[in-house]
């Protein structure tokens, strides 16, 4: 039975990868919303989507993944998003991200501020903010949200400094990947220790929990009172599209239900660990087949 009392809600950038192998629904908020929905969380999305064959077939793919729709805007200007993905030497993916797309002009609806103002935590990152419509929207939905998630997911050149400290003085809990946490310590600390680091951007921006991503080395979850290391689980990976968010949903779904953080971290590296080991973000599964 899915928890009806915990409610999330991912704010941004839904879109196309288009991959050598074919064309996969993408971007880090619908990920995130489809494994807490999974892990019994009533996640939702706002984003929006163009008024073209590729939005509606996304429409289609994002209630086929029991994602309420409800809050996907179509846009009559503005064409769906679409990532080019190349492979290059060594077998490293470069990634074009077109750019403006429909998700650059997310509108405020009145209804917004109820939806937020009900919801135990709303997630958001970065890239959403590239383009100054969906930024604004994004700062008037922070106002209204109980606890923002913010996965800062730097993805060039759509970031900037400025955008980035706004973002953390609004946040509560961040998450992090090994090279982000470096570039914000070269940004707003004179620190170089990741502990330093961390604990000058929680003294700076009055966070209260940052979460490091380390991919196979683990990670490191931070509080104003304890750091806890965790180890990654040991699979053969397939692909690692959509392992961070998967971690960040299945963090997520423990700490909501008021679970240890100790136990968090490990379900979460848990799930991560599952679904680098299947092809791409969203694959079925049952958490409770899978012995999380």
């Amino acid at each position: 039975m899915r928890n009806h009392l915990k409610k999330a809600i991912c704010f941004g950038e839904i879109l196309w990868d288009n991959l050598p192998s074919g064309r996969l629904a993408g971007g880090a908020p619908m990920n995130v919303a489809y494994h807490l929905r999974k892990l019994g969380v009533d996640a939702s999305l706002i984003s929006r989507v163009g008024n073209d064959e590729a939005g509606r077939e996304l429409i289609d793919f994002i209630s086929s993944i029991e994602i309420p729709a409800e809050n996907i805007q179509v846009d009559a200007e503005q064409r769906t998003s679409e990532v080019i993905a190349e492979l290059k030497e060594n077998n490293e993916m470069a990634y074009t991200i077109t750019y403006p797309t429909a998700w650059d002009y997310i509108a405020w609806q009145s209804d917004f501020k109820t939806k937020i103002a009900d919801a135990d935590t709303f997630i958001f990152g970065s890239l959403s903010a590239r383009n100054e419509v969906s930024r604004a929207t994004l700062l008037q939905l922070l106002e209204h949200a109980k606890f923002k998630v913010f996965d800062v997911n730097l993805r060039a050149p759509y970031y900037d400094m400025d955008t980035i400290a706004a973002f953390l003085s609004k946040a509560d809990l961040v998450k992090l990947n090994e090279n982000e946490i470096v570039t914000l310590g070269n940004w707003f600390t004179e620190q170089h220790d990741e502990q330093n680091v961390v604990a000058a951007l929680m003294e700076k921006f009055e966070l209260s929990e940052i979460l490091i991503t380390k991919g196979a080395d683990g990670g490191t979850y931070y509080n104003t009172n304890q750091s806890i290391n965790y180890q990654a689980e040991k699979v053969t990976v397939v692909d690692t599209v959509g392992s961070g968010d998967s971690f960040l949903a299945a963090f997520l779904s423990k700490k909501l239900a008021g679970e240890e953080i100790a136990d968090c971290l490990n379900f979460a590296a848990k799930l991560a660990g599952f679904i680098t080991s299947q092809k791409g973000a969203c694959p079925s599964y049952n958490a409770a087949d899978l012995k999380l």
